[in-house]
């Protein structure tokens, strides 16, 4: 088990490490000038940042899964209802205060200094997550 978890956390690690860089690195261009993405790329787009995120499994699997592992039955039924509708709710409250920012910011100079903050926090969880990979390998 070690093994798995080591390689996950890997592949976690250089995946927030780009993720931050990708961040620290854009350049929002003007909204008016933004084209939609295609259907095709906005489901890669939301893939990538899912299902395809090691973090997101890490965090699916590790704290969910064992924290829903305590329960049985109805409690199981409910705990696991309450974790879909926080999460849903969060993404909702996430996607409308994206788009307040987004009409409040026309000119992107609010985005570029989200990221950079972003930035810095997912290279923070990157670091906690080194330090359990220098702990898995001592």
């Amino acid at each position: 088990m070690p093994t798995l978890q080591l390689f996950i956390y890997i592949i976690g690690f250089l995946f927030l490490m780009y993720m931050a860089w990708s961040l620290w690195t854009e350049k929002p261009s003007n909204i008016e000038e933004i084209e939609p993405m295609s259907a095709k790329k906005q489901i890669l787009f939301a893939l990538s940042v899912s299902l395809l995120n090691p973090h997101a499994i890490m965090d699916t699997v590790g704290v969910i899964g064992t924290s829903a592992s305590v329960y049985d039955g109805y409690d199981k039924v409910v705990f696991s209802l309450a974790t879909i509708s926080v999460s849903w709710i969060w993404f909702v409250f996430l996607a409308i205060l994206g788009r307040i920012t987004g009409k409040i910011d026309k000119s992107g100079k609010y985005i570029v200094i989200l990221n950079k903050v972003s930035s810095v926090i997912v290279i923070i969880v990157g670091l906690i997550i080194l330090k359990n990979i220098v702990g898995i390998l001592s």
